[in-house]
């Protein structure tokens, strides 16, 4: 018997793995360029370039499903071929870049999926209810967008900047914080055979909606409470979340995982992230952060440069 209820309807593992099929297949069938803009990145109020090669770079999907254009923020390594690290944002939708990264030799691709933010800055007409829709969009759609769509992008984006020639194609990591974090587990899970080295997940998002919603601390997850109640059918409605919930992609995250919590944060508290540290199979870490709420934080980059110097 599943331990909370709507757990009764996840996905069983085997068809993780056939979505995990599905999303690559996708991706396959979707061809997109990559074109660097010369004239967003490094205007006068940011100085002098520093880090030859930094740009940010607009990506246009094309195949046959309605991806839109997105963007992300290419920062390659000093001298190459290097390991890549491709960062993931937070709900917010944030723009990231990481020179303390590249300075120890890392190539880093920010990408910032669905087009939700821009080098000129967040695009307002995406939101509703004012928020991103990705997590009430993959409920509503039962899987066939919102999410699906968010890490079809990264695919993508992770995809041209494997072919970049600083670039070893076969050492991939992931990270990021909150949403990132719990995409960063997502990514490794999806490839866990194309390359993944590890991952670095910092008060992962997308962690075990059940156990969260049992026990009444919704926090960020009450983004999908809404759409919950009107989905037409709680079973498909719990499967698509059953998809995105990094608690079902343990039996593919067999790299080493880097997981941290803050032990005041109400928002992505540390208990569904220990719930998720007890079942990884492999080689793992899991820092609390004593009086920290949700927030980024320097602990975390410390934390994640020492583990891709480790393992990337």
């Amino acid at each position: 018997m599943p331990d909370y209820p709507g757990q009764q309807h996840y996905p069983a593992s085997s068809e993780i793995d056939a979505w995990a099929g599905e999303l690559w297949k996708l991706a396959d069938a979707t061809a997109c360029e990559g074109g660097t803009l010369t004239d967003a990145v490094n205007r006068f109020p940011f100085g002098v370039r520093h880090q030859k090669g930094t740009a940010y770079i607009k990506f246009v999907p094309d195949g046959p499903e309605p991806l839109e254009p997105f963007h992300g923020l290419w920062q390659p390594a000093p001298s190459g071929p290097a390991p890549l690290l491709v960062h993931v944002p937070g709900y917010g939708a944030e723009m990231s870049a990481h020179p303390e990264l590249v300075s120890q030799g890392f190539n880093v691709l920010h990408v910032n999926p669905l087009g939700y933010a821009t080098p000129q800055g967040p695009d307002e007409s995406k939101k509703r209810d004012g928020s991103w829709p990705v997590l009430p969009d993959t409920i509503r759609s039962l899987g066939r967008a919102g999410y699906r769509h968010w890490l079809t992008d990264v695919l993508l984006a992770a995809r041209w900047a494997q072919a970049q020639p600083s670039v070893l194609p076969d050492r991939v990591s992931f990270f990021g914080t909150s949403q990132g974090g719990g995409t960063a587990l997502l990514l490794g899970s999806l490839f866990n055979d194309r390359g993944a080295r590890c991952v670095a997940a910092d008060v992962p998002f997308l962690t075990h909606f059940p156990m969260v919603y049992a026990e009444r601390e919704k926090g960020a997850y009450a983004l999908a409470e809404k759409a919950l109640a009107e989905a037409g059918s709680e079973a498909a409605a719990w499967r698509a979340v059953g998809a995105i919930d990094t608690m079902n992609h343990v039996h593919r995250l067999n790299l080493p995982v880097l997981l941290t919590a803050g032990e005041k944060d109400g928002v992505c508290t540390p208990k569904s992230i220990e719930a998720l540290f007890h079942k990884l199979p492999g080689t793992r870490s899991y820092t609390l952060i004593q009086n920290q709420a949700h927030d980024y934080t320097r602990t975390f980059l410390y934390l994640a440069a020492a583990w891709f110097r480790l393992w990337a």
